[in-house]
Parts: structure tokens; C-alpha cells; sequence
């Protein structure tokens, strides 16, 4: 049924239950939100109306109503830029702004804040109410997010996605009035809690009150100290957002000029991840064909993704055996680094200092895990930072990134495939795995390499892929909420699964926590994966098993894949935690 009304003296036609805020939007009316969020692919809004910026006045209404949630009626008519309404959202944002720390210079999200963003949009200069601010305890205590309650404005975003999106069920708003605090259970610090830190709740936190650990400085120190040899590698999701930081549209594919800013920055060495992702492939494509050829326990689960992996440590400690052993690429490209490679120069690992950039908040706990170390004292990788650090630094670094020159990585850990670079989206390791898995099972080379049927946005998406006689199948899961979905029938004995890739952000790494903000906006993720898609058709060689830099890293160094030295290197374990 469709709704008539009138916005601003214009006349609409909307369907039924359609908001004031998504009519007005229609006809290209901007009113400003902040606790308001739509994530369309998803099918979750947050729209809890409780910071009434947004609010409108209705013709007839005594009081004004929050566009957000106010759904549109029949021959109603509504003044979003009455004097009454902008007074009004001045007023609450000067509230916000009344118990909101004064320290943006030096924030975290300073030129990333909605509420910075939207006070200059309004004019707010002066601030009408005084009052005692509150005082938090900040929360730094887990390895990849910091939780800064003083900078909160209740929007309760980061409710909305940790527990509807994500069902990790870490936030909760606590207390009345001015003394609601958005927390976690029995107050906890996060790193005591079932947090996976996949970051979804800081990537549409609207302001400071949640944002990554920096260790920018870290790096900074290695760079600085001549004792130390730094190398770098980069994940495939990185190339094509970090344009975004520099005026860039999504999607644009940067590898070169990241490669050439990276060596400006003082990197020894520029690796691929994507080198270490073929070799992931080799490991898990081996693992999944030892699985079916000995009966082994299906549906084998990728485990590339940290916060996946400590979602079932926590949530479903009891298929702890379905998962993959397989070390992430990052970890297994710094496992390498402390070993072949430091062979190969002649150099103390321990002078060896290893850097990833990821567009993953949770790589940084997965780098400060014990059994991912090459002893008690030498850790794979030593620092992680996100894209958004790296694009700090080169600003830091007063480099004109869109100025750079193209630059390719160094070898031969550079040397990588169409099959590693999909790794970045969701879709992308499964596609990837069964490229060399058709070939290790068949004896045949695989001709159409592109798997349709696992790209896209769905959240769940499923195919029955036929490989040597045998049909296989197969499911792609983005969101840590569709994971449980299909974790509970894998657990109740209801699916018939032979493999499944997860990943915990929507979109998989290209909506990585560490990603340039998106605010939401799924078209900019969409806008992200064509681009990886761009670069797989864009390589020569697009299956794992063809790389001959990997090749060559087997015969020489590692052996037969999935085997001892491999396990030795490559592979790992998992930990049953308890669930607060």
C-alpha cells in the first residue's frame, strides 16, 4: 500500500511503513542522525531514537517526532527545517556535547566524528548547559580495542551490531538517566569477556568511544632502530581501501603506490600477504583432501579469520575439532620470515621485526596469542596495524600518496596469485581452496576457476559444487550472527555440510574493523570486492598450486604440504574458553 504526504511543501508517495527519515531521503532531503543506522544487505536497523537529532515537526503534533523511527501516515505533512525543529537539534547536540570530553586534537576519530561532524553542521560555537562531566574508567586492556565510556553518546550502535549483528552479546546500556553507560556484563574489562574483537562495534561507533589499540609508535620505534630488520606484509583487503583515506573513490586499487609509500616509510622489505594466502590454500585445499580421503571429520571450517576463531573457542568449544589447523596468512608469512627467510639472510629472528598491515582489529590479538610464536620470546609477528594506521603514517610522513610512482613488492615472499588475492572478500578463501582442492581431487586442470555461486552479498550463501564424480557441499558465511545460525544445526547434528568458509565482518575483510570507516553504507563494500575481483582476473596465474615461488618454498624448505615441517610452522590449536 502506498503512503501520500508531504515533506518540506513536496509532495511524495512512499510504501507503507516506510520512516519520515527514508521519505525524506527519497527527495533528497538531508536530516542529520546519529544514532540512526540502516545496514540494508543485513536486514538491521538501529533506529532506537534515542539521541533526537533527527527529530521533525508533523503538522497537527504537539510535540516533534524522531524521523528515524517515526513511520509515515497517510496524508501527513512535516516541516524538517521549521525554526522549532533546528532549535531543537541544536539543543541536543549541545547536550551531548555538554558531558562529552573536550579533547577532539587529540582523539582517535578527530576528522572521523559524527558529532564533531554534525556540531559544525548545525553552528553549534557556544555550549548553553553546564553541568559536571561524567568520569569512566577507560577499558585498555585487551590487545585490539579501547573502550572510552567518558567519549559514549548512548546511540548504542555497537549494542545493535555486537548483539543482533554479530550475537557476541558483549554491550549492554546500563543505569537511568544522565547515568546510562553502555557496558559490559559484571562491568568487566573486555579482554575478560567473550569479546572476539572483529571491531564491527568501533567501525559504526560515531565517535571516540571505541577505537583500535595504536601501535603506530611501535613502529615507529622499530623503523628508528638500526639493531632492527623490519619487514612488512600487507593483506589483499588493504589495496583496495586505503585510497579511501586519501580522497580516493571505492574500489580503487592501490597496490603499487601502498608497496612504493611503504618502502619511503624506511620497510627493509615489502612483502605480499597474499603470498603467505597461496600458501595458506596448499595447506587447507591438503588438509580438506586428507579429510575426505581418510574420513576425516567434516565440514571442515576455514580458520583464517581471528575473530571467528575465538567466537567458536567461546561460543562452541565442543567442535573445536571441525575447524582448520591452519595459521591465518599473516601469521604464517611471519612464521616464515622468523624462519626460511631469516635462514636465507643469515639473520637472528630475534632481530627480525615483523610487521602486518591488516584491515582487522582482531589480527592484533591473533598476534599476541602464545602458541602463534616461534618460541616464549619470538613471536611470529610482532606489530599490527590497520589500514588506517598505515594511511596516519604516510600523513605522518608528509607523503603525496596519489603521487607515488607503482612500486612492486619484493621477492620472492611477494610472488602471489589470483587465488590469494580473493582471500579479501567474503567468498574469496573457499573459491580460492577449491581451485587447487578440484585439481588435487580430479588429477584435472579446472577450467572455469571462477565460482559463482559463493560471491555476493547474501549471509549465508550455499552450492553443491560436483568434483571427481562426488557432489560436494558448500557454504559462505559472513557475520558472526548467520555463523551461529549454522553452527547450532552443525551441532544438532542437522547439516550435511563437507565445507565452510567463515568470516566474522560483513563482506569479510573488506569490512574488516580496521578498514576506513563506511559508516554502514554496504555500497561502499560492494564497491571494494569488485575491485578484488578486478585483480584476480588481472593476474596470470590464478590458482594457489601454480605459484612457483610457493612450488620452489616446498621443494627447498617445508616439504610435502600438510606435512611435518608444515604442521610445524603452518598449523595450530584451539582453546576452549568459557562464555560470560
Amino acid at each position: 500500500m502506498d503512503i501520500h504526504l508531504t515533506i518540506n511543501d513536496i509532495t511524495l508517495t512512499v510504501p507503507e511503513g516506510t520512516t519520515i527519515l527514508e521519505a525524506a531521503r527519497t527527495i533528497n532531503i538531508d536530516i542529520p542522525t546519529l544514532c540512526h543506522m540502516k545496514l540494508h544487505e543485513m536486514h538491521y536497523n538501529n533506529n532506537i531514537a534515542s539521541c533526537r537529532v533527527c527529530v521533525v515537526e508533523i503538522e497537527g503534533r504537539r510535540n516533534l517526532a524522531s524521523s528515524c523511527s517515526t513511520p509515515v501516515m497517510e496524508g501527513m505533512v512535516v516541516k524538517t527545517d521549521s525554526l522549532r525543529a533546528i532549535q531543537a537539534r541544536r539543543a541536543m547536540v549541545e547536550l551531548l556535547l555538554s558531558d562529552h570530553p573536550k579533547s577532539c586534537l587529540t582523539c582517535a576519530k578527530n576528522m572521523d566524528c559524527d558529532l564533531r561532524k554534525l556540531a559544525a553542521e548545525l553552528g553549534v560555537r557556544t555550549i548553553g548547559y553546564e553541568g559536571v562531566e561524567s568520569e569512566f574508567e577507560i577499558d585498555q586492556s585487551s590487545s585490539s580495542i579501547v573502550r572510552d565510556p567518558n567519549k559514549c553518546i548512548r546511540c548504542r550502535r555497537c549494542e545493535t551490531m555486537c548483539n543482533e549483528v554479530q550475537t557476541v552479546g558483549v554491550y549492554s546500556a546500563m543505569g537511568r538517566g544522565f547515568e546510562t553507560v553502555i557496558k559490559t556484563a559484571f562491568d568487566l574489562p573486555l579482554s575478560q569477556t567473550a569479546c572476539t574483537f572483529c571491531g564491527q562495534c568501533l567501525a559504526v561507533c560515531p565517535t571516540g568511544a571505541l577505537t583500535e589499540v595504536d601501535q603506530v609508535d611501535k613502529v615507529w620505534k622499530a623503523l628508528n632502530d638500526p639493531n632492527q630488520f623490519v619487514v612488512v606484509q600487507t593483506a589483499p583487503a588493504v589495496r583496495v581501501a586505503l585510497g579511501e583515506e586519501f580522497g580516493m573513490e571505492p574500489g580503487a586499487i592501490v597496490t603499487g603506490k601502498m608497496v612504493a609509500s611503504l618502502r619511503r616509510l624506511g620497510f627493509d622489505r615489502v612483502f605480499d600477504t597474499d603470498f603467505a594466502a597461496d600458501l595458506t590454500i596448499m595447506e587447507e585445499a591438503s588438509e580438506l583432501v586428507h579429510r575426505i580421503k581418510h574420513g576425516g571429520r567434516l565440514p571442515l571450517l576455514t580458520s583464517c579469520c581471528p575473530a571467528w576463531v575465538k567466537f567458536f573457542e567461546h561460543q562452541f568449544p565442543d567442535l573445536l575439532d571441525i575447524p582448520s589447523t591452519c595459521k591465518s596468512p599473516h601469521q604464517m608469512m611471519g612464521s616464515l620470515i622468523k624462519s626460511y627467510y631469516a635462514k636465507t639472510l643469515g639473520i637472528d629472528p630475534k632481530s627480525i621485526t615483523v610487521v602486518s598491515v591488516m584491515p582487522c582489529v582482531a589480527k592484533k590479538y591473533e598476534a599476541a596469542r602464545p602458541e602463534l610464536a616461534q618460541s616464549a620470546d619470538t613471536a611470529d609477528v610482532d606489530v599490527v596495524i590497520t589500514t588506517r594506521e598505515l594511511a596516519r603514517m604516510i600523513r605522518e610522513a608528509s607523503i603525496h600518496f596519489d603521487h607515488l610512482k607503482d612500486q612492486e613488492f619484493d621477492h620472492p615472499l611477494g610472488e602471489s596469485t589470483g587465488a590469494a588475492i580473493i582471500f579479501g572478500t567474503t567468498g574469496g578463501v573457499l573459491e580460492a581452496a577449491l581451485r587447487t582442492a578440484y585439481e588435487m581431487l580430479t588429477g584435472e586442470a579446472l577450467e572455469k576457476v571462477e565460482f559463482e555461486a559463493l560471491r555476493g552479498m547474501n549471509g549465508i550463501k550455499e552450492a553443491v559444487i560436483p568434483i571427481a564424480g562426488k557432489d560436494y557441499r558448500i557454504a559462505v558465511i559472513h557475520g558472526l550472527g548467520n555463523a551461529r545460525t549454522v553452527l547450532e544445526k552443525i551441532r544438532a547434528g542437522e547439516s550435511d555440510y563437507d565445507v565452510i568458509e567463515i568470516m566474522a565482518c560483513p563482506g569479510g575483510c573488506i569490512g574488516g574493523g580496521g578498514q576506513p570507516y563506511h559508516h554502514g553504507n554496504m555500497e561502499i563494500l560492494k564497491s571494494r570486492a569488485a575491485a578484488i575481483y578486478r585483480e584476480d582476473r588481472a593476474k596470470p596465474l590464478r590458482k594457489s598450486h601454480e605459484n612457483l615461488a610457493i612450488v620452489a618454498l616446498y621443494k627447498d624448505y617445508l616439504g610435502e604440504p600438510y606435512g611435518e615441517r608444515a604442521h610445524q610452522l603452518l598449523h595450530t590449536s584451539y582453546t576452549a574458553r568459557r562464555k560470560i
